[in-house]
């Protein structure tokens, strides 16, 4: 059986957004395995159902099932079973190198992405699928407690984002990756929202000369620029 990924979609299914999905993306082509990158919806319950117990409403991607099917849900498991499957390339490469990465992963998700949702939150549910939308909106307003009008706020979401890229920025200006001189699982942990971010919205969220930004150009280089020529609502803009 061939490498499946269950990869969220927006309404043109090469609109690829999930951070978390992103992050699974860049550990597979770190181990150099092939895979199909398989479209999913919000709304697609059913088709992942296999991968929890119950109903599968609480299913969630990404999901990848390898080629001897085995199933893995939650981007950081992924992480964690590639290094043990494929020990090869490390991605985590150890124990304190797991515990950096799931310091990352929750620096990231508690203070990097709700800073960049409040820039985006509006241009992701534009381009969703039609079939997906209710369910994002009344989900997400649920989760937030205002409409996604009202949290929509690009001005106080870039005052955090400046703010919680404070550490990063200090690191980038000593060493070009997360994990130091070559990409590793931090990396990926921490991009897969910057590339949300460059996939939904209309324009680019940081400078060329923020150190940050520099630091995406490098991983949106890695592996033959494979994350730089995923398709963005900008170029379907554009066309």
């Amino acid at each position: 059986m061939a490498r499946i990924l269950y990869d969220l979609c927006g309404a043109d299914q090469r609109l690829r957004f999930s951070p978390f999905c992103w992050r699974a993306h860049m550990a597979l082509r770190h181990k150099g395995l092939d895979y199909e990158a398989r479209p999913w919806l919000f709304t697609d319950k059913d088709e992942i159902a296999f991968s929890v117990e119950g109903d599968g409403s609480k299913a969630t991607v990404p999901v990848l099932v390898d080629d001897d099917d085995r199933v893995i849900n939650d981007s950081f498991e992924i992480l964690r079973y590639l290094d043990h499957a494929y020990p090869d390339t490390p991605l985590l490469d150890q124990d304190r190198a797991e515990s950096r990465a799931r310091f990352i992963k929750y620096w990231s998700e508690t203070q990097v992405a709700p800073a960049i949702f409040r820039i985006i939150i509006l241009d992701i549910f534009r381009n969703l699928d039609e079939r997906d939308q209710p369910y994002f909106r009344e989900s997400r307003e649920q989760r937030f407690g205002v409409t996604l009008e009202e949290f929509h706020n690009p001005d106080q979401g870039r005052e955090m984002l400046d703010r919680a890229l404070t550490p990063l920025r200090s690191h980038l200006q000593e060493l070009p990756f997360l994990d130091g001189q070559t990409a590793g699982g931090a990396d990926y942990i921490a991009f897969g929202i910057f590339m949300t971010a460059r996939v939904m919205r209309g324009e680019p969220l940081l400078s060329g000369e923020d150190v940050v930004g520099q630091w995406q150009d490098r991983l949106l280089d890695e592996f033959h620029g494979f994350a730089r020529s995923a398709t963005t609502v900008r170029e379907l803009q554009a066309n």
